[in-house]
């Protein structure tokens, strides 16, 4: 059972502050360990990555490994990757690997030859009869994990039984539905062993109030006030409005008019930076292109919300004519939708109508000041068209992640190792656009038993 706290969404409007065991303690990340990670619904590995029926992919995360495996045209099983026997793995995964992948009808133990059908079945005991009738169906077979499917992943949850996929993804799951992310594919995906805590990571994506104090580049082409709101276990940011209550409606957004005094030009000026800084993510060659073209298709003076309105026309008919075909997502929705979700408890993604940029934390071993650090690009393409990827372990520099993701990995360190100062006084979190992190530590005290956010008084 998940721990009662005080904290309730609404208290998150006010001035909070939470502990640093979560990010420090080695006793918090093996607590993790058995309060956290079996008891989540947990991002696996893309659809796309499971071919043909016997495709398996390894999932690790902290101790444990998992192997999911295809065993139709939409279904999939999952077990621990642990022989019932001896405990060997039935799948060798090093800690210095991203996942390991294959094909395979069955799987045997590396040890003593015990064998197993794809549906966690033993079908092969050397000697069964030495047991004397003792080896019962449920002590051979592979422990199961539960597997579902949701917006073109594969997601794994180790507990029995427990909440469904889609209650778990609750209305964060009803609003991204909405922009087909099952019918994007890799561009690039890059994974790396980070020096600092998963948490510390992942909360570098949470929010865009550190624009202003690390991309300070970006600030030439827009303005970053952000919000940000909570749904329960999930939350969500955008760009605001500073005195509005109410977040902007195209500002939330990722396509935006950016600042300037001619929205044509400030536009495709914002559209191309964040594009190339962001490794080519962010946004598209198609969206890109069109903003470029602004200048020549409408005249001077034209409003920012029909600039927006004219550039977003153009990219979908240039994108319909190279079979790109755009999900139709209402202005509601894309209001609501903002910016970037925070998946608890290691997601963030943010989504375009075309592409997302994702991102993934897990804990590596039981090491706190280190953690497996993944950032992956998606986009539509016409048929047949998109590129072959693999996962690549790269050094966390601007030559391999971009000048955006490089500036991040520039605070990530040294906010694990500040965190340690005796003279950090405690968390001050901005409650208005960094509200994500708060409920974020509201729900993990909820799983963890501690370090539940409290008010500043």
């Amino acid at each position: 059972m998940n721990k009662p706290v005080s904290i309730a969404v609404e208290d998150l409007a006010q001035p909070l502050t939470y502990g640093v065991a979560p990010f420090l303690s080695p006793d918090y990340a093996r607590a993790e360990k058995d309060r956290l990670w079996p008891r989540v619904w947990q991002l696996a590995e893309r659809v796309e990555d499971f071919r043909d029926v016997g495709d398996f992919v390894t999932y690790n995360v902290a101790d444990e490994s998992i192997i999911i495996i295809k065993t139709g045209e939409d279904s999939y099983n999952a077990f621990h990757n642990v022989c019932p026997h001896r405990g060997r793995q039935l799948v060798d995964t090093p800690d210095g690997v991203h996942s390991v992948r294959g094909n395979r009808r069955n799987f045997v133990c590396g040890f003593h030859g015990w064998t197993f059908d794809t549906e966690g079945n033993n079908v092969y005991i050397l000697d069964q009869d030495d047991w004397k009738g003792a080896l019962t169906p449920d002590r051979t077979c592979l422990s199961r994990v539960r597997v579902d499917s949701w917006g073109g992943w594969v997601w794994i949850n180790m507990e029995p039984e427990g909440e469904t996929l889609t209650a778990f993804l609750e209305r964060a799951g009803e609003v991204l539905t909405h922009f087909e992310l099952d019918k994007m594919r890799y561009k690039w995906r890059q994974w790396a062993v980070y020096p600092c805590n998963w948490k510390t990571a992942i909360e570098a994506f949470m929010e865009p109030y550190h624009v202003a104090g690390t991309h300070t580049q970006l600030l030439d082409y827009g303005d970053y006030y952000a919000y940000s709101v909570a749904y329960d276990k999930h939350s969500v940011s955008g760009f605001d409005q500073k005195g509005l209550a109410a977040k902007m409606s195209q500002g939330g957004s990722v396509s935006r008019a950016g600042k300037g005094n001619d929205p044509r030009v400030s536009t495709y000026a914002l559209a191309r930076e964040n594009y190339e800084t962001l490794n080519y993510t962010g946004s598209s060659d198609t969206l890109v292109a069109a903003a470029k073209r602004l200048v020549e298709e409408l005249p001077e003076g034209t409003p920012a919300g029909e600039v927006i309105a004219h550039w977003m026309k153009s990219a979908k008919a240039d994108d319909a004519a190279r079979g790109v075909v755009w999900p139709e997502i209402p202005a509601d929705i894309m209001a609501e939708a903002g910016l970037a979700w925070s998946l608890f408890p290691n997601i963030t993604i943010l989504q375009g109508v075309t592409f997302a940029l994702c991102y993934r934390t897990r804990p590596y071993g039981d090491d706190p000041d280190k953690c497996i650090f993944e950032a992956y690009a998606l986009e539509r393409f016409p048929d047949g068209a998109a590129p072959a990827t693999e996962w690549r372990e790269c050094d966390p520099t601007a030559e391999q992640w971009g000048a955006v993701l490089a500036q991040d990995f520039a605070n990530m360190e040294w906010v694990q190792k500040g965190m340690k100062s005796r003279g950090f006084r405690g968390t001050l979190p901005n409650p208005h656009q960094e509200r994500k992190i708060t409920n974020f530590h509201r729900n993990l005290a909820k799983f963890m038993g501690t370090g539940e956010p409290r008010l500043l008084k």
